[in-house]
C-alpha cells in the first residue's frame, strides 16, 4: 500500500512529532511505500508559547525521511502538498489531528484530494475538540474532518466528541501506543545518582504546563502530602503558562525544599532518566482526552496517579495500575499519594503496568489503519 502522511515530524518537536517517527517506522516495516509531508513551519512565532520549535536532541531513532513543505498559515504550500499527494497517487492520506489551529491546512488539501483523486482520506484524531477553546474551533474542525472517509480515534471521549460534529462517522477506537523510543527502564538509584536526587519518594509531573493539565492542584496538596510521606516533587518540562505564578505557590505553599523545577523541555535521551527515578506519575489535569504521558510512563514501567478526566481512566486502571480520583480536588491527590506509600504499592502496580501495556501495541495501531483499506482475505 502507498501511504502519504500529513503531521508534524521531526526536527520539530513533541509527542506529535514523535508518533510521526515511530509509525513512518512500523509501516516501512511492514513493506508499505510511504512518505510524509511536514511543516516548514509549523507555527508563526507569535503564536508560539514555547522557547524553540525544533527537536535539539541527538535520537537518532525520530530522524526519518521527509518534505517539509507545508505553511500553516501558507495557503499556497497546501496547494502544493495536494500536487505532492496527486504525484504520489498514495492509497490512503492520513493527517494526524489535534488542534483546530490546522483545520484550514488539513482541510483544504483533503478538499483537493477527495474531489480530484481516488485516494482515501482517515483522520488520527488525537483531539476533536481542544482543552483550550476558542470561538470557531468547531467549524473548523468541522471543515476538516468531513474530507475524511475514515478515523482512528484513541479514547472513548475523543469518539463522542468525533460522532457529537459527525455522526455518521466511519470509525475504530484504538488504544494510543505505547512510547517506545525512551528505551528500557534503569535502575532507579543510578537514575537519581545522574539527576542528583537524594530524596528516598519521588513523584513526577512531566510535560509542557498548561493551565489545563492541573500543576497548580497538584502544589496545594502539597502540604497535605509531605504531612505523611517526606518526599520530592519533580516537575519536569517547559511552561506554556505563568512560570512566575507557580514559583509564588511554592513560597505561599512553603514547599520550596519538597518541590523541584526542571523549567525546560527535556531532550530525548534523558527522559528515561527522569521516570526511571521516580515512584509513581502524577497527571492532575482538568481536562483531557488521553495522553502520551501515561503511555511514557507505562513504557518504562511506571504507575500513575490520575483525574477522572477524558480518557485517561480508560488506561490507568483504578487500584491496579495506578490510582483515578476525583479531578478539581487536591485533597484528593493527597490521599492517593499517602494511600500508594502506606501501602507500599509500587512494585505491585508496577508488575500489573508491564502486563497491561501489551495491550497497547503499535501493531494494533497499524493493522486497524490497513483493514480501513486493504481488501480482506
Amino acid at each position: 500500500m502507498k501511504i502519504t502522511v500529513i503531521s508534524t515530524a521531526y526536527p520539530l518537536r513533541g509527542a506529535m512529532a514523535q508518533y510521526t517517527s515511530i509509525l513512518y517506522k512500523r509501516f516501512r516495516e511492514r513493506n508499505h511505500q510511504i512518505n510524509v509531508i511536514t511543516f516548514k513551519r509549523q507555527y508563526p512565532k507569535l503564536l508560539f508559547p514555547g522557547k524553540t520549535q525544533l527537536d535539539m536532541s541527538q535520537d537518532e531513532s525520530l530522524k526519518i525521511e521527509t518534505d517539509p513543505m507545508l505553511d500553516s498559515i501558507g495557503p499556497w504550500t497546501w496547494f502544493r502538498a495536494y500536487k505532492k499527494v496527486q504525484c504520489f497517487q498514495p492509497n490512503l492520506v492520513i493527517f494526524q489531528y489535534w488542534m483546530p489551529f490546522f483545520a484550514p491546512c488539513f482541510g483544504s488539501i483533503g478538499l483537493l484530494t477527495r474531489r480530484f483523486t481516488n485516494t482515501k482520506i482517515l483522520y488520527l484524531c488525537h483531539n476533536v475538540i481542544p482543552h483550550e477553546r476558542h470561538p470557531g474551533d468547531l467549524t473548523l474542525a468541522r471543515f476538516a474532518l468531513r474530507q475524511a472517509d475514515f478515523f482512528i480515534v484513541q479514547s472513548d471521549v475523543v469518539k463522542r466528541e468525533l460522532l457529537q460534529l459527525l455522526p455518521h462517522a466511519n470509525y475504530k477506537v484504538v488504544p494510543h501506543p505505547v512510547y517506545e523510543i525512551f528505551g528500557q527502564p534503569m535502575d532507579k538509584r543510578e537514575a537519581k545518582k545522574q539527576l542528583n536526587i537524594e530524596a528516598e519518594n519521588v513523584l513526577l509531573f512531566f510535560g509542557y504546563i498548561r493551565a489545563y493539565k492541573g500543576l497548580d492542584l497538584l502544589l496545594e496538596a502539597m502540604p497535605d502530602i509531605i504531612k505523611t510521606v517526606d518526599l520530592k516533587l519533580l516537575v519536569v518540562g517547559e511552561f506554556y503558562d505563568d512560570e512566575n505564578k507557580y514559583r509564588q505557590m511554592l513560597d505561599y505553599l512553603q514547599i520550596n525544599e519538597h518541590v523541584h523545577i526542571v523549567s525546560d523541555f527535556v531532550p530525548n535521551e534523558t527522559v528515561n532518566l527522569y521516570f526511571s527515578a521516580s515512584d509513581v506519575v502524577v497527571l492532575p489535569y482538568k481536562s483531557a482526552t488521553q495522553s502520551g504521558i501515561v503511555q511514557i510512563a507505562y513504557n518504562l514501567n511506571k504507575p500513575c496517579i490520575v483525574t477522572d478526566v477524558g480518557g485517561l481512566s480508560e488506561v490507568v486502571i483504578h487500584d491496579h495500575t495506578g490510582y483515578v480520583v476525583e479531578p478539581n480536588a487536591p485533597e484528593e491527590l493527597a490521599k492517593a499519594v499517602a494511600r500508594f506509600y502506606a501501602e507500599d504499592k509500587q512494585g505491585e502496580f508496577s508488575e500489573n503496568v508491564k502486563r497491561e501495556k501489551e495491550k497497547y501495541s503499535w501493531d494494533n495501531m497499524v493493522k486497524a489503519i490497513e483493514e480501513f483499506v486493504l481488501p480482506k482475505n
